[in-house]
């Protein structure tokens, strides 16, 4: 019975410390989620889109500064452990950069790209708790199809701002200041 019992417990931080080091780990609902690091195409998609929308938002690169842009943090929202692929934080809404391994402060915007692997999770699981936690933007961003939908969240809804594909200039917010092409994400 014993046995039985540890089977149903919910999954917990310390789970996710003892994942394999080459896992991504999450908890999501009380249930362990594990999938392999990023693959290429996934992992370049979130680093062209980190490095526009940080270099103007975060690191002061003749843009409008004011952003905590990081590539995936962990984050502690409530009994979940999320990691999105890129996130952002006004300065407002958190003044001080943690000095831990993980974030318990829910981001203002946050971009998951799309794999095979995570995808129902991304958009199913991750993106309720991330409206559950106030989370103002959320991106998706699709390699294999090569688009990208905009959505904000409206009394605790999310509406679809846009989809992008092809060349279509990146426009959006809570980045709407700056401008890139959508196919510069893609090798």
């Amino acid at each position: 019975m014993a046995e039985l019992a540890e089977i149903m417990r919910p999954a917990t931080y310390q789970d996710v410390l003892d994942a394999p080091p080459h896992m991504v780990a999450e908890v999501l609902a009380g249930t362990l989620y594990t999938h392999p690091r990023p693959a290429m195409r996934h992992a370049r998609a979130s680093s062209v889109i980190g490095a526009k929308v940080g270099s103007s938002f975060d690191y002061d690169d003749n843009g409008p500064i004011g952003w905590w842009v990081v590539f995936e943090p962990e984050l502690h929202l409530g009994a979940d452990i999320v990691v999105p692929d890129v996130a952002g934080w006004r300065r407002e809404t958190m003044p001080d950069y943690p000095d831990a391994a993980y974030c318990d402060i829910p981001p203002d915007w946050v971009c998951e790209v799309l794999s095979p692997s995570t995808r129902r999770i991304d958009q199913n699981e991750k993106r309720t708790i991330y409206a559950r936690e106030g989370v103002s933007h959320l991106w998706f961003v699709d390699p294999d199809a090569q688009i990208m939908e905009a959505f904000e969240l409206r009394k605790g809804q999310w509406v679809l701002l846009t989809t992008l594909s092809d060349d279509a200039a990146v426009s959006l917010p809570p980045f709407e200041a700056i401008t890139f092409p959508l196919d510069a994400l893609w090798p």
